[in-house]
């Protein structure tokens, strides 16, 4: 028999009080409570994990999709330059990463298999590091060439160019913060 999470929460404090009133120390000291704070943590991580991805989910669609319909005729496509190739590129790669990822983590999430010991530490943290760094690799190779464009004219093609790179880039925040997190719980990982 397991208890619910309310009536482990509702023991701790029970625990956290009469701890308290025995020896004088702060409520919230106690066992229970540590491992109630624990488990609070670790749920943070896990949900604030999921809500980066997510963001890098919508932002990595938004990129390769704005870029993508950056087709204007004439000099203005996006396929007749590499570097914007590129950025569609990434884009649709980082895509793909943090969908499986967050179908992984939903999957966990409900109940459902995980890969087992550290090795789901291990892909989130390297997965999240290499598809930020391809992102900044695409933005920072995109950027010189919309910069000397806008220089000459800009149009709508230019600020389409643009607009795909902010987004690039701010995918590559979420998946970094993200990396940041799956860090954190990857240093915190027990080994028994």
């Amino acid at each position: 028999m397991s208890a619910a999470p309310g009536d482990v929460e509702k023991g701790a404090a029970a625990a956290d009080t009469g701890a308290a009133a025995k020896d004088g120390a702060p409520a919230g000291e106690g066992v229970v409570g540590a491992v109630v704070r624990r488990w609070r943590r670790q749920d943070l991580l896990d949900k604030s994990g999921s809500a980066l991805r997510a963001a890098a989910w919508a932002l990595s669609l938004l990129a390769f999709v704005v870029m993508g319909a950056n087709d204007h005729g004439d000099w203005k496509q996006f396929d007749n330059y590499e570097e914007y190739r590129y950025v569609v590129a990434i884009g649709v790669l980082a895509f793909i990463y943090t969908t499986l990822q967050l179908v992984r983590h939903g999957v966990r999430l409900t109940g459902g298999q995980d890969l087992q010991g550290k090795v789901p530490l291990l892909v989130d943290f390297a997965g999240d590091q290499v598809t930020a760094y391809l992102l900044m690799s695409a933005v920072s190779a995109a950027i010189p060439i919309t910069n000397r464009m806008r220089e000459g004219s800009d149009n709508v093609f230019t600020d389409s160019s643009a607009a795909s790179i902010s987004m690039a880039f701010l995918a590559f925040v979420c998946l970094a913060l993200s990396a940041l997190v799956s860090g954190f719980k990857l240093a915190k990982q027990t080994y028994i």
